[in-house]
């Protein structure tokens, strides 16, 4: 897991929110309102968003960007259990959450760099799963 979690706020411009990942070297931060984690925004996101706005980045917010359907884990939660839900979802980076807040992001690269015989046994536990469910 990587943390904490960078995070901007919901009006805070794809151009800033662009700045902070370049700060700290990292492919997303997480929105949140009031302290509570309510969306991401990936490199992908930022780059859809800005195309479809057409506008300039100093003035779309990331709220027109980012993905509002956030899926997130708790520490507690085990790293096999992470990684089936990044893979079900087909997603790359789960935010971290204590009580709505984030505190850390966990992405593919970090489960496959850390547990990689996991990972592959993982995989092949859910397309096990998937094919007896089909």
């Amino acid at each position: 897991m990587s943390s904490p979690a960078v995070t901007v706020q919901r009006e805070t411009t794809i151009h800033d929110a662009i700045g902070q990942m370049l700060e700290h070297k990292v492919g997303c931060v997480v929105v949140v309102v009031e302290g509570n984690a309510v969306g991401i925004l990936t490199r992908s996101d930022a780059l859809r968003g800005a195309y479809h706005a057409g506008g300039d980045l100093e003035e779309i917010p990331v709220e027109r960007a980012m993905s509002s359907d956030l899926l997130t884990t708790k520490r507690s939660r085990t790293v096999r259990k992470a990684l089936q839900t990044m893979q079900t979802n087909d997603i790359k980076k789960l935010p971290v959450v204590e009580d709505f807040e984030p505190i850390g992001i966990v992405t593919m690269t970090d489960i496959a760099g850390a547990m990689p015989e996991q990972v592959r046994e993982a995989r092949d536990d859910i397309k096990r799963q998937d094919e007896w469910s089909n």
